[in-house]
């Protein structure tokens, strides 16, 4: 397999799929999800495209969250600001995205993967898709992410697994909390129930899917301002007393 990230899109009877992959465990760096955006925003002005499935390549995990590399080398609140955007910038493309996305969940998802997949319109999952926010362990929090989180699963199911930050959950909790929109038990089963649903989509109104979408996504329009204010809170945080000792000892 390819061992070099990268972000690629295949077209198939009017689906895009679209996988990101990094060797660390799908953790992203900040040019992978600068991709990832710009892939999925032209994805949606494509009008040969009518459905966009998100998936990332390997085997085991879906998204580690944010590259720690990158993490442990922010000396400033600028710096700070940018990479915790990252993620806030794939998140507002798929939120302003005008086709459904549906979430491809092979494996553990951790972090802004979490907060990938409540952006998505619609998730399927593995039962080895095991979720968790970990953010609050190194002295910051899922800021970023949050709100997608929060707008998927509610309130009471984010800050339960924001302070619980050393537990993974399994897929069937964030099935019931509706993370999820099915679990199956093996990959083979997901891509093709994943394929199946997003040939199916395929055949129904594209505006109607439009306007189900904008209905989906309403009272979020303040998000780009709203994720640009939590990605600076990281941003500030990440360089506290607490987080800089904690980092120490991941290095």
């Amino acid at each position: 397999m390819n061992m070099k990230p990268y972000v690629k899109q295949t077209i198939e009877n009017e689906v895009a799929y679209i996988e990101f992959y990094h060797p660390a465990h799908n953790s992203l760096p900040g040019d992978v999800l600068a991709e990832l955006a710009q892939t999925i925003t032209a994805a949606g002005e494509n009008k040969d495209v009518k459905v966009i499935v998100l998936k990332s390549g390997g085997d085991r995990t879906f998204c580690a969250g944010a590259s720690f590399n990158e993490l442990i080398n922010i000396n400033d609140e600028a710096t700070g600001k940018v990479f915790f955007s990252g993620f806030a910038n794939v998140i507002n493309a798929m939120r302003k995205c005008p086709k459904f996305i549906i979430g491809r969940i092979q494996g553990k998802t951790v972090g802004g993967g979490v907060g990938l997949a409540a952006a998505t319109d619609y998730c399927m999952a593995t039962k080895f898709a095991a979720i968790k926010l970990s953010e609050l362990n190194i002295g910051i929090g899922p800021f970023v992410v949050g709100p997608a989180i929060e707008r998927k699963m509610g309130v009471s199911a984010m800050s339960q697994i924001a302070i619980d930050a050393n537990s993974f959950y399994p897929a069937e909790w964030a099935q019931q909390k509706g993370l999820f929109t099915q679990v199956y038990d093996t990959v083979e089963e997901l891509d093709e129930a994943v394929k199946a649903t997003a040939n199916h989509l395929c055949t129904f109104n594209p505006e109607a899917m439009i306007e189900m979408k904008k209905i989906f996504w309403s009272g979020t329009d303040n998000w780009d301002n709203l994720l640009a204010e939590r990605a600076a809170t990281s941003g500030r945080l990440v360089l506290s007393e607490f987080t800089k000792e904690k980092l120490k000892g991941f290095e």
